[in-house]
């Protein structure tokens, strides 16, 4: 059994609120747009980070994450990108990573949008964490917590995925 924390579009800002619930999870997944170097130092901090990165991100970052990252964890296989579309219109890119990789969990970041809901026809489950960052036009800063627990009695992802909030701030 895993806490996970979710995010996105970070843009360069972290504050004690991400840390404090950084800190009481087992990783930490950043959908990209991290924004500097420090965000993803601090998060490190807390719990182990896997993390891609987004179209503001410099070189500096880039050469330590991925465009896309897929990775199990709980007995689930999570597709992990910045610009990923949302289902059914997901990114061309995407589409075929999805086809290759078969992932149970698709999360992307981009649209500072927060949203979460199945794919029935790829038979996943799309996460958009929506922006915690102070950048951009979103009016409520927002992350996810989950529990992934591949013990749980029931193989089906739904039954897998527990206790999953999301988390809100009002913005600075």
């Amino acid at each position: 059994m895993k806490k996970i924390l979710i995010l996105s579009d970070t843009h360069g800002y972290i504050d004690n609120a991400i840390e404090t619930y950084a800190r009481g999870v087992d990783e930490i997944w950043h959908a990209g747009d991290i924004g500097s170097v420090e965000v993803l130092q601090r998060l490190q901090a807390c719990a182990p980070v896997k993390a891609v990165f987004g179209n503001v991100d410099s070189y500096d970052i880039r050469v330590q994450t991925q465009q896309i990252l897929v990775f199990e964890t709980e007995q689930t296989r999570v597709l992990l990108t910045h610009i990923g579309g949302y289902p059914p219109k997901y990114m061309p890119g995407v589409v075929k990573e999805i086809a290759k990789h078969k992932p149970h969990i698709v999360v992307a970041g981009h649209s500072h949008i927060l949203k979460v809901m199945p794919d029935k026809n790829r038979n996943l489950l799309y996460i958009n964490p929506g922006a915690i960052g102070n950048q951009g036009f979103h009016k409520v800063r927002t992350m996810i917590l989950l529990t992934l627990d591949a013990g749980h009695a029931s193989t089906s992802l739904s039954n897998q995925i527990r206790d999953m909030r999301v988390v809100e701030y009002e913005r600075d």
